[in-house]
C-alpha cells in the first residue's frame, strides 16, 4: 500500500546561523510534509546538528523563520517546542543512568501533566489519577519497543543499543506530530539498526508520525526515507527522493571529493 503523504506541516525558511565569525547554516530552507520520513544527510560539520537544534528551539537562527502548524516565528524555547508537538532524541544519549526505563520514559509526559507539585507530592486524589493514566500511556510505548524485560532495570546498566531504544521511548511518551532523531543509529551493531529501522518505519506508519532524522548510515537513508536533504558546510545541495539525491553530482563530490 503506497503512503499517502500530507501537506507541509514544517517549514523553515532561510534559516542562517552563526556562532562568533563561524556559519553554521547559510540561507537554508527546508519543508517537511506530514506523516514523511525526511532525512537530512551530509558529511561532519554540515549543520544538520544545528539545523534540528533550530527547530526545536535550542538555537535561534540570527536569519529566517520557521512556520510550524502555520504559526511562523524566528525563535521558540525548547519547552514551548515540547508543547506544540515536537520530540527529540540527541546524537550523545541524554537519560537518567540511575532511574529505571519506566521512570526515564515517564518524564517524557512531563508537558502533558496538569496537576500542579504539591498535588503530585500528595499523590492523591487526581494527581493519582493523572499519574495513573500516564503511566499507561508510558506502559503501551514499553510493549511497542519490545522492552518489557528491562522496564525496572536502571539504565546506566543496559548495553548502548538499549539505551537509544529507551530514549526512542521517552520521545514517543510525548506522543508527538514531529519525531526529530539525531543519528539515532550511531555506534550500533548490524542487528541493532535493523531493529531500529523497523521502529522508526512503525511509528511512522502506525502512530503517523512525521519523522525529520539525521543519519550517517547511506543504506539506512536511502532504505527508510521518503526524502533527503543534503548539507555541505552549511548550505542545502540537495532535496528529492531517494533515487534522485543518489546520483547528485555535488552530492557525489561533497561525500567522496571531485576526484572521485
Amino acid at each position: 500500500m503506497t503512503k499517502t503523504i500530507g501537506d507541509v506541516i514544517l517549514r523553515c525558511d532561510n534559516i542562517s546561523l552563526s556562532f562568533g565569525g563561524v556559519r553554521a547554516l547559510s540561507d537554508i530552507s527546508i519543508d517537511v510534509r506530514e506523516h514523511e520520513i525526511l532525512a537530512i544527510i551530509g558529511p561532519n560539520g554540515a549543520g544538520k546538528s544545528s539545523m534540528l537544534n533550530v527547530i526545536n528551539g535550542v538555537y535561534h537562527p540570527q536569519e529566517g523563520t520557521v512556520t510550524w502548524k502555520g504559526q511562523t516565528r524566528r525563535a521558540m524555547k525548547p519547552h514551548e517546542s515540547a508543547e506544540s508537538g515536537i520530540a527529540r532524541t540527541f546524537q550523545n544519549i541524554a537519560l537518567f543512568k540511575g532511574m529505571s526505563t519506566l521512570d526515564n520514559i515517564m518524564t517524557g509526559r512531563y508537558t502533558k501533566m496538569r496537576r500542579n507539585l504539591l498535588w503530585q507530592a500528595l499523590y492523591w486524589g487526581p494527581a493519582r489519577k493523572e499519574e495513573i493514566e500516564h503511566r499507561e500511556v508510558c506502559e503501551r510505548v514499553i510493549d511497542f519497543l519490545q522492552i518489557e524485560s528491562i522496564r525496572k532495570t536502571p539504565v546506566g546498566r543496559l548495553p548502548y543499543g538499549l539505551q537509544k531504544r529507551v530514549e526512542l521511548g521517552r520521545a514517543l511518551a510525548a506522543q508527538p506530530e514531529l519525531l526529530l532523531l539525531d543519528e539515532p543509529m550511531a555506534g550500533m551493531n548490524v542487528e541493532e539498526k535493523e531493529d531500529m529501522c523497523r521502529f522508526i518505519l512503525d511509528v511512522n506508519d502506525e502512530f503517523g508520525t512525521t519523522i525529520v532524522l539525521i543519519e550517517h548510515d547511506m543504506g539506512v537513508v536511502m532504505d527508510i526515507s521518503d526524502r533527503v536533504a543534503v548539507l555541505d558546510y552549511g548550505r542545502k545541495i540537495a532535496d528529492g527522493v531517494p533515487d534522485q539525491v543518489r546520483t547528485n553530482p555535488e552530492v557525489i563530490r561533497a561525500y567522496l571529493g571531485a576526484g572521485h
